[in-house]
């Protein structure tokens, strides 16, 4: 007598799952997990074995054994407390603007359908706030071989209306205005935002803050190369030589 429909019972009821749950987590339809824990059908061994890898138990343990709770604890001790640990620690899910959605977006940018479909990432960001991943599609903020690249991502935390006044000058945001997603940094002139772009062959585009449909602070930067820190070092170098030198002349 094979013990394989009380141990997948219990399991479930270990793990807390229904038996839809169970039966979709290893491809098997309600009706047949139900005449497996009731004896009424015997699995094909494909399925077994997948069920043991899942839960770490030895194929032999879960046929001819009826196994107890803490036994099925010590196979996996994640059974109990993986599902509850990653209720605690949630990482905010982020849609992406890709440069294949951008035009999708920009039409049905309030349609949470929508956004819900776009590609995400998480991270362990406030998932109480709102953001918005972005992908850079141009050279407008490069300066010098410096900025921002193709593919290069950004995620901005929305901006109420009513705080864009308050941003200070040159913060990076990504705006929806006027038919186009724009990524620059923001000037505010009395009632209208300014967008420079870093290129200077760029010119400002402005419009009424009132016509902005959605802004996003731009908050974190990954950047598809890695940055290159060499300048920095020797600027910093010469500027400490250029002091000792102004030391040396004052001395002497």
């Amino acid at each position: 007598m094979s013990f394989f429909g009380k141990n997948i019972k219990k399991i479930r009821g270990v793990k807390g799952l229904s038996q839809q749950a169970f039966a979709e987590l290893f491809d098997l339809k309600r009706g047949t997990l139900g005449a497996y824990e009731e004896g009424r059908s015997e699995p094909k061994i494909e399925t077994i074995i997948k069920i043991a890898k899942h839960f770490s138990i030895q194929i032999d343990n879960l046929l001819t054994n009826e196994l107890t709770v803490n036994e099925l604890l010590k196979f996996k001790g994640d059974l109990t407390t993986y599902a509850e640990d990653m209720k605690r620690e949630q990482f905010a899910q982020i849609p992406c603007i890709t440069e294949n959605t951008a035009n999708d977006y920009i039409a049905l940018f309030d349609k949470e359908g929508f956004i819900k479909e776009l590609p995400s990432v998480h991270l362990p960001l406030n998932p109480t706030k709102e953001f918005r991943g972005y992908t850079v599609s141009n050279l407008e903020m490069t300066s010098h071989d410096k900025g921002f690249y193709p593919k290069d991502v950004v995620i901005g935390e929305k901006v109420p209306a009513s705080v864009m006044k308050k941003l200070n000058n040159g913060t990076l945001v990504v705006v929806l205005v006027d038919g186009k997603l724009i990524f620059r940094r923001l000037y505010i002139t009395k009632n209208n935002a300014v967008l420079r772009a870093d290129h200077k062959n760029i010119e400002d585009a402005e419009y009424p803050l009132s016509d902005i449909q959605e802004m996003w602070r731009v908050r974190y930067v990954f950047c598809r190369r890695i940055p290159e820190f060499g300048d920095q070092v020797e600027d910093k170098l010469l500027i400490i030589e250029q002091q000792l030198q102004k030391m040396k002349e004052r001395l002497g």
